[in-house]
């Protein structure tokens, strides 16, 4: 008997840390999925915490017909597609910034978007996905892709993130969400147009050059500290893209990108200090402001850049509360 069967007949049982046992090598990564079916870390965490409890009690009508992972899975991604039709999504800030602000040149409906750490992501299992996987796995977590996800609807979402990420067989799919295999790849083959033509979804990043994305960042990080427009105008792409999830506007290409730097940015910090992390596979800035009653820094937000070769793509800034999963302080020391 191997060491799953054995706890699943105790966790049938009643015995609760077999149970916890049995599902611990799996959190990690059914984590993951809610996220990119959810495209929000609080979220997902809500979705682990119920799709275990549907396990547990679920225990009794598992007759072990599939794996133990494959069974968490379609639990996971049923309990996301509920979560998605009861969902209220948190509504939109429309009043965060300053008069001195550009007007924004389009928005984005996507304004639930919550960054993942990497390190956490570190914490994954080595297990190589299916066959029938087509997304490269830094792609797959990917602020461009998991935005992409979030715009197809709920169940193209799962059919693409089984097959196309996780590898899961088309027969596996069906029965993960009780259709046939005949709905399953006509979904799946819309899921993919529809991605295909998403901006930069499918960016291809993995290949990137450590010394070169080091470089980027840490000039990003001066021309910053010293509210240099310019500077960090240089480093920018003609077509970059700003966005401030839950704010639902973005701002698009250098011109404005310079307007939002010099109306918002150093408008609202006039001070900042920086700690460089990592953010869905991409480098991020921790950002904290200075406190001038005590001279304290405290966390202001997270800034998770998406470079293309020697330019910066994209800056997405996050709200200071999704730190919290990146175990960073919450308050910097005094510098003397």
């Amino acid at each position: 008997m191997s060491t799953d069967d054995a706890l699943l007949d105790r966790a049938r049982a009643g015995d609760e840390p077999a149970f916890a046992d049995l599902v611990a090598p799996y959190r990690r990564e059914l984590h993951v999925h809610c996220y990119r079916m959810l495209g929000s870390f609080e979220d997902a965490d809500d979705a682990v915490q119920e799709t275990l409890l549907a396990a547990w009690r679920g225990l009794a009508t598992f007759q072990a017909r599939s794996s133990v992972r494959t069974w968490l899975y379609r639990i996971a991604t049923n309990t996301c597609l509920n979560l998605i039709r009861g969902a209220s999504r948190r509504p939109p800030m429309v009043d965060t910034l300053p008069p001195t602000a550009p007007q924004p040149s389009g928005s984005d409906t996507v304004t639930w978007l919550q960054p993942y750490p990497d390190s956490l992501l570190d914490a994954l299992p080595d297990a190589t996905p299916g066959p029938d996987a087509q997304v490269e796995q830094y792609e797959a977590v990917s602020l461009a892709f998991v935005t992409a996800l979030q715009v197809l609807s709920p169940r193209a979402r799962a059919v693409l993130i089984l097959r196309d990420v996780l590898g899961f067989t088309t027969r596996e799919v069906a029965a993960t969400l009780d259709t046939s295999e005949e709905a399953v790849a006509m979904t799946l083959s819309r899921a993919r147009t529809t991605l295909r033509a998403a901006p930069g979804a499918l960016a291809r990043r993995g290949g990137s050059d450590p010394a070169n994305e080091a470089d980027v960042v840490r000039r990003l990080v001066a021309a910053f500290t010293s509210r240099d427009v310019d500077r960090v105008v240089s480093l920018l792409a003609e077509d970059v893209r700003i966005a401030m999830p839950p704010l639902p506007a973005v701002w698009q290409g250098r011109q404005r990108a310079a307007q939002f730097m010099s109306g918002v940015v150093f408008h609202l910090v006039p001070q900042a200090r920086f700690i460089i992390t990592r953010a869905n596979r991409q480098p991020a800035l921790a950002v904290y402001t200075r406190d001038d009653t005590n001279g304290a820094w405290h966390a202001n937000g997270l800034l998770v850049i998406t470079l293309h070769g020697d330019r910066v793509a994209a800056l997405t800034r996050f709200e200071s509360h999704t730190l919290r999963p990146f175990g960073l302080p919450r308050i910097l020391p005094v510098q003397d």
